[in-house]
C-alpha cells in the first residue's frame, strides 16, 4: 500500500507528500521561506553544476552583486519597478536606526547590476560583458508552495551588455536552446516547449521574453526558465554608454535570463509516481544503493564488494546494511527519495550468487546473477533515456490542436491547447484569463525563433499554470 495520497485523488496533497517523505525540503519559520534538506539540496547542487558549465561554455562569467539594493534603483526603470512593486520586501531599519534610504531585498539583479555596467563599460572593446551570478532572490509570496512559489528561492541570474541589438537577440536565444534546454532535456529528462512570451506575459522591462514551458502530470504548465530582450531600456535608465569604432557614443544592447530551484518542483511534478520521487540517473546524488536485506555469513562481505566494484565503473553509490530497521521500511524510503537502482542482497543471495534488482524508472525488479551487476552503469544510461521518453509521451498526450479561443479554453483546462495567434489574438488571450487559462508562449512549427508574432505559422500554447 502506498504512503503517498494517489495522484489522482489529489494532485496538490500528494505533491506536498513527496516533498515531505522524500526529505526534500521543509517550510522555513517565516511564512513562505523553505529549508532545502540535504537530499534536495544534493540533487540542486548536481543540476547547478550542469548548467553553470553550460553558461561558462557560452562565455559568461560568474560574479556577486549585494542582497540589499538602494530603493532609487528600483525606481529608475518605470516599467520594471511597476511590475515588481507587489512583491517587494523593503528594510527600513538596520543597526537600530531607521535607515536614510530604504534598501529593497533583492527580487532580481538588473539595476544593481547595471549600476556596475555603467562603470565597467566604456569603449566596444569591453563588450561584449556576460555575466552571471548563483544567488537567492525575496519576492513576498501571497500563496507560497514548496520549490514553485517561495517568498526566498535560489536561482541563477545572467546579465549580459551588447553593441547590437542583434548580437543581443542572438545570445537570448542561445542561452535558451544551449543552456536551458539543453540542460532540462539531458538532465533533467524533460523535454520543454520553447517560445516567445505575449506582451501580457513578458518579463517587467523587457522587450522581448523568451520561455521554456513543461507540462507537469495534472496538465498543468509550468515556466522552468526565461530569457530576456531588455533592448536599450536599462542602459537608458543607468546610462550605460561605449564609444563604437567610430567613435560614436551610443547605449548597449542588453539581455538577462534565469533559472532557479522551481526546476526541482517540475522534476517532481513530471517524473514522480504514487510511490515517490523519481530522480533522473544523471542528477541522482545516489545512482544505486546496496540494501543489506538481512545478516548472514559472507553478506557484508558482498555487498562491500558489489559497492567498491561499482564506484570503480563510476556510479554514485550507498552501502545500506542498517539490519537493525526493518528492510520493508528501509525499501519503501529508497523508493519514496528515488534512487534510480536498488541491489538487494541476503545470506539466500549470497549462497546462490545472485542479487534482486529493482530499476525506479523501469518499475522492475528481477533477481539475477551477480556478475550482472557490471550492466548497471549502462541501465542507468538507459533509464535516463526511459524517463525522458515517458515525459515526452506526456507532454505530447496533453498537447491538443483547438479550433477556437472557446475550444482552446477547454482543452486548456486539463492540458495545453495549441491555437494559432491570428485565431485567438489579445482579446482571446483576454478572454482565455478569466477563465483561469494562460497563453504560456508562441510557438512555431518548425521550432524557430518567433520573430514576428502576427505572421503565419504562429501558434499559441495555452494552459493553467503554476
Amino acid at each position: 500500500m502506498s504512503v503517498l495520497v494517489p495522484q489522482e485523488q489529489d494532485f496538490p496533497t500528494w505533491y506536498q507528500d513527496v516533498i515531505a517523505k522524500a526529505q526534500l525540503a521543509e517550510n522555513g519559520p517565516v511564512r513562505g521561506t523553505m529549508v532545502i534538506r540535504p537530499w534536495g539540496y544534493a540533487i540542486w547542487e548536481r543540476l547547478q553544476a550542469a548548467i553553470d558549465e553550460r553558461i561558462k561554455a557560452t562565455g559568461a562569467r560568474n560574479a556577486y552583486f549585494p542582497l540589499l539594493i538602494p530603493e532609487a534603483f528600483m525606481r529608475r526603470e518605470a516599467e520594471h519597478v511597476e511590475g515588481f512593486s507587489p512583491e517587494l520586501a523593503v528594510v527600513t531599519h538596520g543597526g537600530g536606526k531607521e535607515l536614510a534610504e530604504p534598501a529593497v531585498v533583492r527580487p532580481t539583479s538588473e539595476t544593481i547590476v547595471n549600476s556596475s555596467f555603467a562603470r565597467w563599460i566604456s569603449s566596444y572593446r569591453d563588450l561584449p560583458l556576460l555575466i552571471n551570478q548563483w544567488a537567492n532572490v525575496v519576492r513576498w509570496e501571497l500563496r507560497p508552495r514548496l520549490f514553485l512559489r517561495s517568498s526566498e528561492f535560489l536561482w541563477q541570474e545572467g546579465h549580459t551588455a551588447h553593441t547590437t541589438r542583434e548580437d543581443a537577440h542572438a545570445y537570448a536565444l542561445r542561452i535558451l536552446e544551449e543552456v536551458y534546454t539543453d540542460a532540462m532535456v539531458q538532465e533533467l529528462a524533460i523535454p520543454v516547449f520553447r517560445g516567445r512570451k505575449t506582451e501580457r506575459e513578458k518579463f517587467a522591462g523587457a522587450e522581448i521574453s523568451w520561455s521554456c514551458e513543461g507540462v507537469m502530470r495534472d496538465g498543468k504548465a509550468l515556466q522552468m526558465g526565461t530569457s530576456h530582450e531588455l533592448g536599450q531600456n536599462f542602459a537608458r535608465a543607468f546610462g550605460i554608454q561605449f564609444t563604437d569604432r567610430d567613435g560614436q557614443l551610443r547605449h548597449v544592447w542588453q539581455t538577462s535570463w534565469g533559472v532557479s530551484t522551481r526546476l526541482l518542483g517540475a522534476m517532481i511534478m513530471v517524473h514522480g509516481d504514487d510511490h515517490g520521487l523519481r530522480v533522473p540517473p544523471r542528477l541522482a546524488p545516489i545512482q544505486a544503493v546496496v540494501v543489506v536485506a538481512r545478516a548472514g555469513e559472507g553478506v557484508i562481505e558482498s555487498a562491500t564488494a558489489i559497492v567498491d566494484e561499482l564506484k570503480r565503473a563510476g556510479v554514485r553509490v550507498e552501502l545500506d546494511d542498517r539490519v537493525e530497521v526493518s528492510l520493508g521500511r528501509r525499501l519503501i524510503d529508497h523508493e519514496l527519495r528515488g534512487v534510480p537502482v536498488r541491489v538487494e542482497l541476503g545470506p539466500r543471495d549470497v549462497a546462490a550468487g545472485q542479487a534482486v534488482l529493482a530499476r525506479r524508472a523501469q518499475a522492475a525488479k528481477e533477481t539475477v546473477p551477480l556478475r550482472a551487476l557490471a550492466e548497471i552503469p549502462q541501465l542507468l544510461a538507459d533509464d535516463q533515456a526511459t524517463l525522458l521518453g515517458q515525459a515526452t509521451a506526456l507532454r505530447d498526450g496533453r498537447t491538443r490542436a483547438a479550433g477556437s479561443v472557446e475550444e482552446a479554453r477547454e482543452i486548456g483546462g486539463e492540458g495545453v491547447a495549441r491555437i494559432p495567434w491570428r485565431d485567438c489574438g489579445v482579446d482571446g488571450e483576454e478572454r482565455l484569463a478569466k477563465a483561469g487559462v494562460s497563453v504560456r508562449c508562441l510557438v512555431r512549427a518548425d521550432d524557430e525563433p518567433v520573430d514576428d508574432p502576427d505572421a503565419d505559422g504562429v501558434d499559441a500554447l495555452a494552459a493553467r499554470a503554476y
